[in-house]
């Protein structure tokens, strides 16, 4: 497939529907501004779906998965089979965002865009390029080959997922943080040691030992990525991750349909740096659910110039962050489209004058 689609154009958000719905907030019967950031939120919806009535109804959550050679070098405390493991614990509805879809009502669709597995997995969808990618502490993580095909199964997976108000993504795969904070660093030009956290749970000599091992392939990689024509692409494709590079190119097909995106965690939100790098106009459709406990997510989330809705000391991933955020997003809507107006419900506005 041509990787032209990358730089087709994202839709804009409607300034029309964007004064609409901040006259609507002004009218309803409750002090301006009283509902806080439910109001902006509810604003936003409606610019960004073009609508009087902004809506969280339609939900589809897909989770990425994808193995990370990088974990030879001993920077996870799991190993590297527990990404196919976790795979038929999704399918088989053990897995947290598998819990918080079912009690949402909301669709899961997994897909493993790169992991270890060598056999089918039923209610798994396979579309990835090879069995995961090379150990970037020695060399490119993938081929230019494989990149493309990660980033278009995220396009694929988000025309699968149909009609949607809103998207939820979220990633599986031992290893991911490493290159999430290898992203980062080269990305937003933020300082490793900011970055690297404990991920799977690595603690004191093994944290330092990931950050060497994250600082001597970024000595590595640098020179190539700084020398080419398009260095976010190239970051991706040295130091990234086949699930990372899917969900960044959803994000990119999802802001092209005009489909917001609620953006989970520290993985995910690497993602999008990498995605806003390939396609500058995706940034207005990211939404950003919380703020983890991972070390590097409040630089990441500062980087992107994002106010997180929640921070609840969360480090799964899954998407589970966003999907705990969700239902602050409907009622946002709800109350945007259900109060009354002052005028409908003959209530007396507020009287300014002196």
């Amino acid at each position: 497939m041509s990787q032209d689609w990358i730089h087709a154009d994202c839709r804009l958000p409607s300034p029309e529907h964007r004064e609409r719905a901040r006259l609507r907030q002004d009218e309803l019967t409750k002090p301006q501004g009283s509902l806080g950031r439910l109001e902006t939120l509810a604003v936003e919806l409606a610019a960004l779906q073009g609508r009087d009535r902004p809506a969280a109804a339609r939900v589809p959550v897909i989770v990425f998965a994808g193995d990370h050679g990088v974990v030879a070098q001993g920077v996870s405390a799991f190993p590297p089979e527990v990404t196919v493991q976790m795979l038929h614990n999704f399918a088989n509805g053990g897995a947290a965002i598998s819990v918080l879809a079912r009690e949402l009502g909301l669709p899961l669709h997994v897909v493993d865009a790169g992991t270890r597995a060598t056999h089918a997995i039923a209610g798994v969808h396979i579309d990835k390029p090879c069995q995961g990618t090379r150990d970037f502490s020695r060399g490119a993580a993938m081929s230019e080959d494989e990149l493309a095909h990660a980033l278009a199964a995220g396009r694929r997976a988000v025309e699968a997922a149909g009609d949607a108000d809103l998207f939820v993504f979220g990633e599986m795969g031992i290893g991911n943080t490493t290159a999430a904070s290898a992203l980062a660093c080269v990305l937003a030009d933020l300082p490793l040691d900011e970055l690297v956290g404990a991920g799977t749970g690595l603690q004191g000599d093994r944290i330092a030992h990931k950050q060497q091992v994250i600082a001597d392939a970024l000595a590595l990689h640098r020179p190539g990525i700084a020398g080419s024509a398009a260095p976010g692409r190239e970051a991706l494709r040295r130091v990234g991750g086949l699930e990372i590079a899917a969900m960044a190119g959803a994000m990119i097909a999802a802001a092209q349909r005009g489909v917001p995106v609620l953006v989970d965690g520290f993985i995910v939100s690497a993602a999008a740096l990498a995605a806003v790098a390939l396609q500058p106009r995706v940034r207005p459709w990211l939404l950003f659910s919380h703020q983890s406990a991972e070390r590097g997510h409040a630089r990441v989330l500062a980087a992107l110039q994002a106010q997180p809705l929640l921070q609840l000391d969360l480090r799964l991933g899954e998407g589970s962050g966003a999907a705990l955020a969700l239902p602050l997003l409907r009622l946002a809507c709800a109350l945007h489209n259900g109060m009354a107006t002052f005028a409908e419900a003959a209530v007396s506005e507020r009287d300014d004058a002196p």
